[in-house]
């Protein structure tokens, strides 16, 4: 039997054909005219894809750079920070506040559970300088309500600053970026944008710009001011990956012919195809007799399924790459043999969430060696999908 590599991970996450073509057939230079015109070409189209009139910035790193100096360049020393964590991102906030020498506020709720807004109003003091959250804990597949906390935080003052972790969350949430408030918003090139890891990208409001004139903690490569400088040049402060943004300006491309040409109304679709392929996925799920981890607020970015009791989620992760080449995500961390995760990011359709749940059934029945229904978690997903699609075509695998 032929086997394809396929990804079902929240990152990386299925490569787009058209941006691989754009990357393997690039070589400009980056201080040249021509690419010159893709980055500000790039840096234009970014905005219509985060949904925001706020500067963006993409720079040559992983989500993970961004998120460091969006606490090196918003804090100082001492300065009070709100952190929210709920999974093992929200737990990379906490670690890199105190990096910086911030003194942490923390609210931390258990893993594939979200907040209560009561509680966050509590801890907004006027004294706190920047709250930072995620939109989608990818590790244990819960969306936050940004959209409620966004009010929290802009009621107490333009003094405190949200930051929004939304590396798995654009793309697969939809977001009022300025509308809301949001501060800085951050996403990465491997997740919604279907290119390879290596670009991450982020939206600044100017209150974001007009605090990071005044910290005072260390920052040289990730200095967003010197960052802004260049971009209006039409050039990044240091080498960029050249091939990726060649592919990214093929991704967003893509995306604009999901609109018919509107990039805004192309974010809005790929969105939606997330929604209805998370939304099969719970449903074949629960067919089977399976429950999700996060079930109260579950992400359309993936669908972290509980492994059967008394069975090591390892063993469904290896039998999916064993016998369908299917890569799914195990839990991380303390969650690791408790679930697996099946991502619904960027370049994602209708026949891939239909040969997952195929295979989920076959990979059920061989590793508990109990009788499966075949075809009830197919059955459930295609119900989902003839309520909601009404006869739509597929947007996103054209």
């Amino acid at each position: 039997m032929l086997l394809k590599n396929r990804l079902f991970t929240p990152g990386p996450t299925p490569l787009l054909p058209a941006a691989q073509t754009a990357m393997a057939a690039f070589s400009l230079h980056h201080r040249t005219a021509d690419f010159k015109a893709l980055f500000s070409r790039v840096l234009s189209d970014m905005k219509d894809f985060i949904g925001t009139k706020n500067d963006v910035l993409v720079l040559s790193c992983s989500g993970t750079g961004v998120l460091e100096g969006s606490v090196s360049n918003l804090t100082s020393p001492g300065d009070k920070v709100l952190v929210l964590t709920a999974g093992k991102f929200g737990e990379r906030w906490r670690d890199l506040a105190k990096t910086y020498g911030c003194n942490v506020e923390l609210i931390s709720v258990p893993y594939g559970e979200t907040f209560s807004l009561d509680e966050i109003k509590q801890k907004l003091t006027p004294d706190i300088k920047a709250v930072y959250v995620q939109a989608t804990e990818s590790s244990t597949g819960v969306r936050h309500d940004v959209q409620g906390i966004s009010k929290l935080v802009r009621a107490n003052g333009d003094d405190t600053l949200l930051v929004v972790d939304a590396i798995t969350g654009l793309g697969t949430t939809h977001f009022d970026v300025d509308g809301w408030g949001i501060d800085i918003i951050i996403g990465g090139s491997q997740k919604a944008l279907m290119i390879p890891p290596g670009l991450a990208n982020a939206a600044f409001s100017e209150r974001a710009w007009k605090r990071m004139d005044t910290t005072k903690s260390p920052r040289y490569y990730f200095d967003f001011r010197k960052e802004r400088k260049n971009a209006a040049k039409g050039e990044s402060a240091y080498t960029p990956a050249t091939s990726l943004f060649a592919a990214l300006g093929a991704a967003l491309d893509f995306v604009r012919q999901m609109g018919a040409g509107d990039l805004a109304a192309g974010r809005k679709a790929l969105v939606d195809n997330a929604e209805l392929a998370a939304e099969m996925t719970r449903a074949g799920a629960k067919a089977l007799g399976l429950t999700l981890f996060a079930p109260t607020a579950p992400a359309a970015a993936l669908t972290a399924i509980n492994a059967p009791a008394g069975l090591d989620s390892s063993a469904l992760v290896k039998d999916f790459r064993d016998r369908f080449s299917a890569v799914v995500a195990n839990g991380q961390g303390d969650m690791k043999g408790k679930m697996i995760r099946v991502a619904h990011i960027g370049y994602y359709d209708y026949l891939d969430t239909i040969g997952i749940l195929g295979a989920l059934e076959h990979v059920l029945a061989k590793v508990t060696g109990k009788p499966v229904e075949y075809g009830a978690a197919v059955k459930a997903a295609q119900q989902v999908y003839a309520q909601a699609s009404a006869g739509k075509p597929q947007l996103v695998g054209v």
